[in-house]
């Protein structure tokens, strides 16, 4: 993958990486930390500008927020309670959980959406909750655009920096974020156990 992103970057420049930063977001399994750097290495190499790159990388992480928002408005709060209360039983969720999910995210949504872009693993699934919530869309963006610029700051100038060893990004973050991935599955799965516990007592 490593080469294909080099060679798309290549022969279509800024283009390639806004292209790549979209599907970033919608097909995880093309990373952001290793198409980042390697535009970072581009630019070191005086073939991009590293401005324009951290600038593109942006533009398109947040552009490829957006499909994933819709989604999220379209499947509101009020059809997930709904879908909760009907078949939520099998999973131990209840229309109730849907909305203290939602309620939280009310309150902590910016902070979240802002350090989220920053995680690798779910920086990209964060888009579904803020259209579930219907955070605003110029608040979405905004939070959206400075996280993604952070992010792009720091993976494209650790590729300028590292030149042809650009590759090391990856080698460190990736594995960060499948340590990321299983915290989530076993704060749910946590959840889940607590939920059932506090049904069996109130049976």
């Amino acid at each position: 993958m490593a080469d294909w992103v080099q060679n798309l970057m290549d022969s279509m420049g800024y283009l390639g990486i806004l292209l790549l930063m979209i599907l970033e977001n919608i097909f995880p399994p093309i990373p952001s930390e290793l198409i980042m750097p390697s535009a970072g290495f581009a630019a070191a190499r005086g073939d991009l500008n590293l401005v324009m790159v951290i600038a593109v990388g942006t533009l398109g992480s947040v552009l490829g927020t957006l499909p994933l928002y819709y989604i999220g408005r379209v499947f509101s709060e009020e059809r997930l309670v709904q879908w909760a209360d009907r078949y939520g039983k099998w999973l131990t969720v209840r229309g109730d959980d849907i909305r203290k999910a939602d309620d939280w995210f009310d309150r902590h949504g910016t902070k979240a959406v802002l350090f989220g872009r920053m995680v690798p693993g779910i920086r990209s699934l964060l888009s579904l909750p803020a259209g579930m919530s219907e955070m605003p869309m110029p608040k979405f963006l905004l939070y959206s655009a400075i996280g993604s610029a952070m992010w792009s700051s720091l993976l494209a100038g650790a590729g300028y920096l590292l030149g042809e060893n650009y590759h090391r990004v990856e080698q460190y973050v990736g594995p960060a974020s499948k340590i990321i991935l299983a915290l989530v599955v076993v704060a749910a799965v946590v959840w889940f156990v607590k939920r059932k516990r506090e049904q069996a007592a109130k049976a």
